[in-house]
């Protein structure tokens, strides 16, 4: 039996991946966080990915409207909106490494505010 460093094939280090997909690892992360079900790792890790969606979600949709409400700070807000976006999405991929490598999952802030959710 070959030591491949790169082999993840652990069926629930997968599930950590699927929950760190950007918009579409949400519902699999809320789902595993409604049933109560998973190891602590699991579930911390999907408690960050709600709350890193949660906070995404709701600073797009604020930057959005303020941009289409706006006469003057058009191009500000949805510059900066794209960058909220972007953002969540090298955050997302630089979780995910950290899983692959497999090192804590923490985020200064994010962490700190995740596990306050149930």
């Amino acid at each position: 039996m070959t030591n491949n460093k790169f082999d993840n094939s652990d069926p629930k280090h997968l599930n950590l991946y699927l929950y760190l997909v950007p918009v579409l690892g949400f519902f699999p992360a809320v789902w595993t966080l409604y049933q109560r079900k998973g190891n602590p790792q699991e579930r911390a890790v999907s408690r960050l990915a709600c709350t890193l969606a949660f906070v995404w979600l709701s600073s797009y949709l604020l930057l959005e409207t303020s941009a289409k409400s706006a006469e003057f700070m058009t191009l500000p807000l949805l510059i900066m909106s794209s960058v909220v976006t972007s953002s969540y999405f090298v955050i997302s991929v630089a979780l995910m490494y950290r899983v692959w490598k497999r090192q804590p999952i923490w985020l200064p802030g994010f962490s700190d505010l995740s596990d306050r959710l149930p």
